[in-house]
């Protein structure tokens, strides 16, 4: 027997969430060939089968978290197999006492339809009230996509479905409470803000920022077809900053009383999706120009959306930036840092505010940033200089030519 186990498929990750088996008892498999789906708070991944057999036998239910080692699956080899046959094949050639034939005991019936859908499908499938197992799939080995399921739901449907969502309303109480599931990705990221809030004391210092420079500049640049986002605005000056400020882009190393200063600027970049916050990681960027930045980081928060980063896409952040300012918050936040790292900063909503300017009074696009920090490694005075220091490279962005790649 050959026994498939939960192994590490990301940094940090001590556990995750089986939500689908791609195989069933008694299927035959190759080499490599996937068997189950694991979803944790960064990546949904499959376990393949480390050898050819048979499937004996599947250890956990779907929608249960399990630990790192946990096997999931049994393999029955080949040669196991055909140990098996023969001792059957033996047992068949003496007289059969029983009153039932031993191959009267199978039952014939329909092919067993495993539904092959990411959390995410299965989640719009349930929004829009469609039966997953109805639907048939377009994706990569018969996978069921977001789309099939919005074509599916488009269909008019018969007057027996609305029939039953009658039913249901009558039947449940109207004080019963909905349960929402706290396991996979949503646990995951509980564990790891705990972590954070309960090691690292955190402070946070707050600064508004006048971008309309910037924003002009942006304008500019769409004028001779350079579309460069705002953010890849903010991370340039971050990492700027950064080489001045070396102490915010560090680890500290209680075990050997050290503070270790990282000279690689990997920024990680706060992603809003529908399974929860998940955080892609652009590399060295205190080496890549504005463009370059707004390429890659276009990349990957596309890839986050679709639950297709891969490992080393959301792993070795030395710091975070949170940009929040297009969902709407204009105020300002106490976010909680990315452990290990030891600072992060948020960038809200821009908006037109009167402001004085050389005595006189004028309409100014005007930020609110939220820079927190690891009150261990630094102190306040520290986090002030560094943030002034982003705030002039912001609001007078031609600074940045200085450093360009």
């Amino acid at each position: 027997m050959v026994e498939i186990k939960l192994h590490d498929i990301g940094e940090g990750m001590t556990e995750a969430e089986v939500t689908h088996f791609l195989v069933k008892p008694g299927d035959e498999v190759v080499v490599d060939q996937p068997v189950v789906e694991v979803s944790t708070d960064k990546m949904t991944a499959e376990i393949p089968a480390p050898q050819q057999g048979v499937v004996k036998e599947l250890l956990v239910e779907e929608g249960k978290t399990i630990s790192i080692g946990t096997t999931v699956v049994v393999l029955e080899t080949a040669g196991e197999a055909e140990r098996e046959t023969a001792a059957t094949l033996e047992l068949e050639k003496e007289p059969v006492k029983a009153e039932t034939p031993y191959v009267q005991s199978f039952e014939v019936t329909a092919p067993d339809r495993r539904v092959k859908a990411a959390p995410y499908t299965r989640k719009v499938a349930r929004e829009l009230g469609v039966d997953i197992e109805q639907v048939q799939g377009t994706g990569i080995r018969g996978r069921i996509t977001v789309d099939d399921v919005k074509r599916f739901a488009a269909v008019p449907e018969t007057s027996a479905p609305e029939e039953i969502k009658t039913q249901e309303v009558s039947e449940e109480s109207v004080d019963k409470s909905e349960m929402i599931p706290f396991r996979g990705r949503r646990k995951q990221i509980a564990n790891k803000m705990t972590k954070s809030l309960f090691t690292i004391p955190h402070c946070t210092h707050f600064e508004e920022i006048d971008v309309s420079e910037l924003l002009d500049i942006r304008q500019e640049l769409k004028q001779e077809d350079l579309a460069i986002s705002a953010t890849a605005f903010f991370i340039k000056a971050v990492s700027v900053a950064l080489q001045e400020f070396p102490v915010f882009n560090a680890r500290l190393d209680e075990e050997n009383e050290a503070i270790r200063l990282v000279k690689e600027h990997h920024i990680g970049i706060a992603t809003d999706t529908a399974e929860g916050l998940i955080v892609p990681v652009l590399k060295d960027v205190e080496k890549k120009s504005l463009q370059t930045i707004h390429e890659e980081m276009k990349e990957l928060t596309e890839k986050a959306a679709g639950n297709r980063l891969k490992r080393e896409e959301m792993t070795g952040s030395t710091f975070t930036i949170s940009n929040v300012g297009p969902l709407g918050g204009s105020i300002g936040a106490t976010p909680i840092i990315n452990y290990p790292e030891v600072g992060l900063m948020a960038f809200h909503k821009t908006k037109k505010r009167p402001m004085v300017v050389h005595d006189e009074i004028a309409i100014r696009s005007m930020m609110n940033i939220s820079m927190v920090f690891d009150h261990r490694v630094a102190d306040g005075g520290t986090a002030v200089a560094f943030t002034n220091r982003v705030q002039a490279l912001i609001e007078r962005p031609y600074l940045l030519l200085i450093d360009l790649k």
